[in-house]
């Protein structure tokens, strides 16, 4: 019971950003959806929704504090995932996100606003690198090709960089590549480029097999005085800066808990368990 609308053109708005904090891929690239709203107004709707989806159960009289926003509103993923494609049908190689509304079109997001340097660095070179060589990407209706997709992880706190190149089981030398990205000029480190073999139908990023072409499999990431080892599918709070905002109000919310015993379910890499650990008797972490 909705209709849809497309943005054809904005006449007038008092609620339009405005400089250089505009993604210049806003409204065509399907990741973001508020890109082209200052941050303030983008937290005031989203208050609104969650009241507007907890008054009808809970009443009109909901005791909500304000929300708090995060520390760093750009530049904060610690990880994206990439896909290959074309931008049009025979199109050159692109390597980037889904245009909003296709299934097949991929936008070359050089300039997204919620990666930083070195993400996009390794995405223009990573593109570069396989359109120079002809390198086909796996194509959705004949799932014939050799590259999928690029997922990326970086540490905010120490800078560590994990590369993980998604392919089909197609044979390819990938040395070149490997030491083609380790002498780029990044503002952080890569401390691991993997190689993962994905030849199921689905357009998903999963892995069949995981081979590691340099360093480790792993980054260190660091969270109110805490170190944690991700993986490539580990599941962990995509902005680590407001992540620590989050996991410092459960803290504080949960009140004096020694002497009792917590259960984080579905805690993921243990990150709340873990931060709730020196304050209870007992902690367990419930996962798959």
């Amino acid at each position: 019971g909705h209709w849809e609308a497309s943005l054809q053109e904005v006449l007038e708005s008092e609620n339009r950003a405005s400089g250089n904090s505009v993604c210049p891929h806003a409204g065509v690239c399907g990741g973001c959806l508020y890109q082209g709203i200052p941050y303030e107004t983008q937290l005031n709707w989203k208050e609104a929704q969650v009241r507007e989806l907890l008054e009808p159960v809970l009443g009109n009289d909901l005791p909500m504090l304000p929300i708090l926003g995060s520390p760093v509103p750009e530049e904060y993923r610690n990880k994206m995932e990439f896909s290959f494609g074309d931008q049009v049908k025979g199109g050159p190689l692109t390597l980037g996100l889904h245009e909003r509304g296709s299934f097949y079109n991929i936008v070359p997001i050089l300039d997204c606003k919620i990666v930083d340097s070195d993400y996009r660095a390794i995405l223009w070179a990573t593109m570069q690198f396989f359109r120079e060589r002809g390198v086909l990407y796996v194509h959705k209706k004949t799932h014939e090709g050799f590259l999928r997709h690029l997922l990326l992880r970086k540490s905010s706190f120490s800078g560590e960089v994990l590369v993980c190149l998604v392919t089909s089981s197609e044979p390819y030398d990938l040395c070149e590549y490997r030491d083609y990205l380790l002498k780029l000029l990044l503002s952080g480190r890569i401390t691991g480029i993997l190689h993962v073999i994905n030849d199921s139908p689905a357009d998903v990023v999963q892995a069949d097999e995981v081979r590691i072409l340099y360093g480790r499999d792993h980054i260190e990431e660091n969270l109110l005085g805490l170190r944690f080892k991700i993986t490539p599918f580990s599941f962990f709070q995509t902005n680590s800066e407001g992540a620590e905002v989050l996991y410092s109000v459960v803290r504080d919310y949960i009140g004096d808990i020694s002497g009792m015993t917590v259960f984080d379910l579905y805690s993921g890499t243990g990150t709340i368990a873990q931060i709730l650990a020196p304050c209870a008797r007992h902690v367990t972490g419930v996962e798959i």
